[in-house]
């Protein structure tokens, strides 16, 4: 069973509140086909396990796992009547598809867990305008996560709902009002230990002097993130002395997951405000990302800033 996402007048995006019905179809359209297209992909990993002679507009050699993803969501999602443009980690620029929003996808994140068979996901943001778009910009953002079973998180109209997703492509929601629990317990952080700045170091001693809290981390972001929504907590991939920006792209990665914990109540931050509020210039530009529960995320921000959070 495949139900249409709700409609709701608290999104985060400005844009989000005035959607039109053929706005809200093409949403859904894209919804269908991200769910669609997760069998299909994860049957076709097995075969693709190896890197390829290629590099990146990141400077890394992706996964065949990589480009068979990029190219069956491009041809989908390009070819949809609404979709003006499409933009993924694995291509230098945007593709032109006509007119109407831009999509851009992280075809698998966390492909380095393919040799070890870990968690991987798929991630895509919506924008009502051209790229690169600001987080004011979305009005739509959605996870495939590839783990035990292939679940979808998507949030629109500032809700998130989390669907299963069969093997068949079809999909129905399993949990509605999606919430990031008040009570963290999680907690994971990417990046090389002797690369993180010794502010962020002394907050995560913090955390780990917590009894409550424990360690998931598994290297792919969104598996992370998962268990930040399911548990509460705090994900985070910091600045760090040898790469500032860090490592995520913002238009990929952190507008989308910032976007959908904020409308499931939780708070994002680039170290000192919410990631949607941040500045980009380029496709590819990167941001630090914490996401998670608001007082963690608060406690984080002190940490880095040294006063708390105006908002």
């Amino acid at each position: 069973m495949n139900e249409s996402p709700p409609d709701s007048e608290s999104n985060p995006s400005s844009r989000g509140q005035s959607l039109s019905l053929t706005d809200n179809k093409t949403i859904t359209s894209i919804l269908d086909i991200l769910a669609r297209t997760a069998p299909e992909i994860r049957s076709g990993l097995p075969g693709r396990r190896v890197k390829t002679d290629e590099e990146n507009p990141s400077g890394e050699s992706p996964m065949e796992a990589d480009m068979f993803a990029d190219e069956l969501l491009r041809n989908r999602l390009g070819s949809l009547d609404g979709v003006g443009e499409y933009a993924s980690e694995e291509r230098a620029s945007a593709d032109d598809t006509g007119s109407g929003f831009s999509v851009c996808v992280d075809p698998l994140d966390g492909s380095s867990n393919l040799k070890p068979n870990a968690a991987m996901g798929t991630i895509a943001a919506v924008y009502d305008a051209p790229l690169p778009a600001h987080g004011s910009d979305l009005v739509a953002a959605a996870y495939v996560l590839y783990g035990a079973t292939t679940t979808m998180i998507a949030a629109v109209g500032g809700s998130v709902t989390d669907y299963v997703i069969h093997q068949d492509g079809s999909y129905e929601p399993i949990e509605q009002e999606v919430d990031v629990p008040t009570e963290p317990t999680v907690y994971g952080f990417g990046g090389r230990v002797p690369n993180w700045p010794a502010d962020f170091e002394s907050f995560v001693d913090e955390i780990e002097s917590d009894p409550s809290m424990k360690l998931r981390y598994g290297g792919a972001m969104i598996g992370d993130v998962n268990q930040v929504l399911t548990y509460g907590g705090i994900f985070g991939y910091p600045a760090l002395t040898n790469a500032p920006s860090g490592k995520l792209r913002i238009q990929f990665e952190g507008y989308p997951v910032g976007y959908i914990i904020e409308c499931a109540g939780g708070a994002s931050s680039d170290g000192s405000q919410s990631l949607l509020a941040v500045e980009s210039n380029g496709i590819h530009d990167r941001t630090p990302v914490y996401v998670g529960t608001p007082s963690l995320i608060e406690q984080l921000e002190t940490a880095l800033t040294g006063e708390a959070n105006a908002d």
